[in-house]
């Protein structure tokens, strides 16, 4: 198969689909790879380095659209790329269609074969390409938080940790899954006042065994929600609904019980955000104030840390991509239901059950898809 790895548009993004190594493993498994020049910089592999690892360089990424049969992305594809894009051709990429309609209807008019990293699954109900990210996003949304808590970048002037005698900050983070448990672990690291909230009694029980005393852990009821909110320094939403847009759990009436230069991190703005007040922000501006409180809300938060990120992505998606080189597209996914829940649409149809219901669209069962041959 010919696979196309175009370099990354997306402002302040420098991850990259595949790195020199994985590029070696699919051309030993007999594939060809086309890798725009310039697409690893921002990692630190020169163009010389996939070279060496047996890709063809292209100077241009209209040039990888028009060739690659499957292209393999990092973040979603913009507009310009979309429009690239043609019937029958593979996209394998993070997608997160539930909050942005305009990219659904442009990858439905291409007629293309579109897999979302965030919602391919694993035998244990996980999400194993999503997963990678989560963990450095929720370790980075503490070192942003703390950041945006110092009293030059708009926030109260606090050390998280605090020093003997001067209380440390109060930190709440919104659900205890993959992004909150790492949130957390670098919290307590940081000697943070540590509260996580969450409502699934399995996950509850699985932080206080873990945290112990470095962190109360408590049932996210509305009430419990609005009072830890209300007293917080620092506020992480890691709340993540497969294939679905967030849950907004904070409102905008609920900032005015916070003190002021308070900070929130919303690490689910990727689909939509958990914060009423929260839209995306970008590394080169990744703060903006509402009502006296900091919102740092980057809609690509791994992408401050790209070597660590997409190394840590590529070990992930590295067996989903020989799949689907080895095997062809159809076959991989009707092999494989797990791959197979990271198709979102495919040939002018949705097919993952929470991007129809969150964009209105009927929806098209995979299996139908590839049972037509």
């Amino acid at each position: 198969m010919l696979i196309g790895v175009p370099r990354e548009i997306k402002p302040q993004e420098f991850r990259v689909g595949l790195t020199p190594e994985s590029v070696a493993e699919l051309v030993h498994h007999g594939h060809r790879v086309l890798v725009q020049t310039q697409a690893g910089a921002g990692i630190g592999a020169r163009d010389q380095d996939y070279q060496a690892a047996g890709a063809e360089l292209v100077a241009d990424a209209a040039t990888v659209f028009a060739r690659g049969e499957l292209i393999v992305k990092v973040k979603e594809p913009q507009a310009v790329e979309r429009a690239w894009l043609k019937p029958g051709q593979v996209l394998f990429t993070y997608l997160h269609l539930a909050p942005d309609p305009e990219q659904a209807r442009d990858l439905l008019a291409s007629g293309a074969v579109c897999i979302a990293y965030e919602t391919a699954t694993d035998a244990q109900g996980g999400l194993p390409l999503l997963r990678p990210m989560s963990q450095v996003a929720g370790r980075l949304s503490v070192q942003a938080g703390a950041w945006a808590l110092q009293a030059g970048n708009g926030g109260r002037g606090l050390l998280l940790g605090g020093v003997p005698g001067v209380a440390p900050a109060r930190v709440l983070i919104l659900g205890g899954g993959v992004v909150g448990f790492n949130a957390a672990q670098m919290a307590v690291g940081l000697q943070a006042d540590l509260t996580i909230l969450d409502r699934a009694p399995a996950v509850l029980e699985r932080l206080a065994n873990h945290f112990g005393a470095s962190a109360r852990v408590l049932f996210s009821s509305r009430a419990v929600l609005e009072a830890q909110v209300a007293g917080a320094d620092l506020v992480i939403g890691a709340v993540l609904i497969p294939g679905a847009a967030t849950p907004r759990l904070v409102s905008r009436a609920q900032l005015a019980t916070m003190n002021p230069g308070a900070v929130l991190v919303d690490v689910a703005i990727d689909q939509g955000g958990c914060f009423e007040t929260s839209r995306p922000t970008t590394h080169a501006q990744p703060t903006y104030v509402v009502d006296g409180i900091v919102h740092y809300c980057v809609a690509n938060m791994p992408g401050a840390v790209p070597r660590t990120s997409a190394y840590a992505l590529n070990h992930a998606t590295l067996p989903a991509v020989l799949a689907l080189a080895d095997q062809g597209w159809r076959r991989a996914l009707a092999d494989d239901p797990h791959l197979r829940a990271g198709l979102n649409c495919c040939a002018g149809r949705v097919t993952h059950p929470a991007v129809a219901a969150a964009l209105g669209y009927d929806l098209t069962l995979a299996q139908t898809l590839l049972g037509e041959g």
